[in-house]
């Protein structure tokens, strides 16, 4: 059997970080086996799907190295299911309902009452020809629903094990509004069992749909078409509880084009939390592929920080190379050569954070020299040496300093520091004096900004 998965963003919004684990570990499952991915686009709400949004969501996989084999939209493909829709009429399998919302909510909440299920009680089942004909004669407009078979639906599942549902402990499920327009199921059924789909891999918050599915499945497509299906555990704040608002509809395009993430940074923490794996930064997708395995997945929530997200960022960055980097640098205007770019890496959480040492090193910076120090630093800068520096001109500049004056440590260092970047923290000084250059640190040591 080829393998075959599928993710199926609505272009109703953009992607976050819950939906874009979804899709990564469809990719990886998918890459690891040989199989193959189809991308498609759920926009069967004609209202609420843009283009615009459905050429983020292909920019943000793009960006992420998360490509597709396949694609294709559902509003290309209405006259399906209409087909699927007669067939289960036919089947006698989808049945009108003519109740409203108002009318659903007080059964439920009389059904609660009782201490009852809120169990839809197929009372549209009892209605006759002549009744069906008074209600449309008043201008209501039917919900379908499909009838489900009242028995044990059992399926192995891929991460949460043997499973089932008892489907007579549930409400039919409504496939068709009033309007005519469809939910999610039955349109996606139809395209699994045409696209030949193999493998359902989601969140588990779609474990109650399963067996309402599967039914649907077998329906049209006969006994045992039900895709594999895996439901993974959904992603929880650092804290254990739920993804805060702003951490939840965290969008992919916020943290490429905003914070500045690096795509493996992201890749990396959303495959790797909440499995028995290491949270670690990997260099690309085919790794993440590689040790992909549907039992490493725990069932316990996957836990997203996003200070551990940063951590993952800032080791990418670190080991970048130059000719990695270059074009980044490029777009920031930030290029200072390969030498700059490896004597600031280490000190990078975002290769955005260059254009900071960048500065630092080509001016203009206002030194930062403490009364106490003044004539100290004032010293130093007689006592640097003119012409190229090298990097041993910190080493034997210092050294110097210190047999002259007697400081030691940090009342040697951090003055120096302070008066040449403006800052407590940064790079190695023997790397950046020779960056700084002579003519520029005589003149920072002076207390000219510079």
């Amino acid at each position: 059997m080829t393998v075959k998965v599928r993710f199926a963003p609505s272009p109703t919004g953009r992607l976050h970080v819950g939906n874009v684990r979804t899709a990564l570990l469809n990719v990886l499952f998918a890459r690891s086996q040989g199989g193959t991915v189809l991308l498609r686009i759920d926009d069967t709400d004609l209202e609420r799907s843009t283009q615009d949004n459905e050429d983020a969501i292909k920019a943000d996989l793009t960006w992420l190295g998360l490509s597709w084999d396949e694609t294709f939209k559902q509003s290309e493909r209405f006259d399906k299911y209409e087909a699927a829709k007669q067939s289960l009429i036919d089947q006698g399998l989808l049945y009108p309902c003519y109740e409203t919302e108002d009318e659903l909510d007080r059964k439920r909440k009389i059904q609660r009452a009782q201490s009852k299920p809120p169990v839809y009680d197929r009372a549209a089942l009892s209605l006759t020809d002549e009744d069906k004909a008074k209600l449309d004669a008043e201008g209501r407009k039917p919900h379908w629903r499909f009838k489900l078979s009242g028995g044990r639906i059992e399926w192995t599942d891929l991460v949460r094990g043997p499973s089932h549902i008892e489907t007579s402990s549930v409400s039919d499920p409504i496939l068709i509004r009033a309007d005519g327009s469809y939910l999610y199921t039955l349109p996606s059924v139809v395209d699994d069992l045409e696209s030949n789909v193999t493998h359902i891999i989601r969140g588990e918050d779609h474990v109650t749909n399963s067996a309402a599915q599967i039914e649907i499945f077998e329906a049209l497509g006969g006994k045992g078409s039900a895709p594999a299906m895996g439901h993974t555990a959904l992603l929880v704040g650092a804290d254990g509880d739920k993804l805060s608002k702003r951490l939840g509809s965290l969008s992919i395009e916020d943290l490429r084009e905003i914070d500045g993430y690096e795509p493996m940074a992201v890749c990396s923490l959303l495959a790797k939390i909440g499995t028995s794996d290491a949270v670690d930064a990997r260099d690309d997708l085919q790794q993440l592929a590689d040790e992909f395995e549907f039992g490493k997945l725990s069932r316990t929530p996957a836990r997203f920080d996003p200070e551990e997200l940063k951590r993952l960022n800032a080791k990418l960055v670190h080991a970048m190379s130059y000719a990695e980097a270059q074009p980044k640098l490029a777009a920031l205007d930030a290029d200072g050569g390969e030498a700059v770019w490896l004597t600031v890496r280490p000190n990078l959480t975002f290769v955005k954070d260059v254009i900071e040492w960048v500065r630092l090193i080509e001016g203009p910076v206002t030194p930062a020299i403490a009364d106490e120090d003044a004539d100290f630093v004032s010293q130093a800068g007689d006592m640097l040496p003119d012409g190229a520096l090298t990097g041993e001109s910190w080493g034997v500049w210092t050294g110097a300093l210190k047999e002259a004056t007697g400081r030691k440590g940090k009342a040697l260092f951090k003055p120096l520091r302070m008066a040449l970047t403006g800052q407590e923290r940064g790079p190695e000084m023997a790397e950046i004096l020779p960056l700084i250059g002579a003519e520029k640190a005589k003149a920072r040591l002076k207390g000219v900004t510079v």
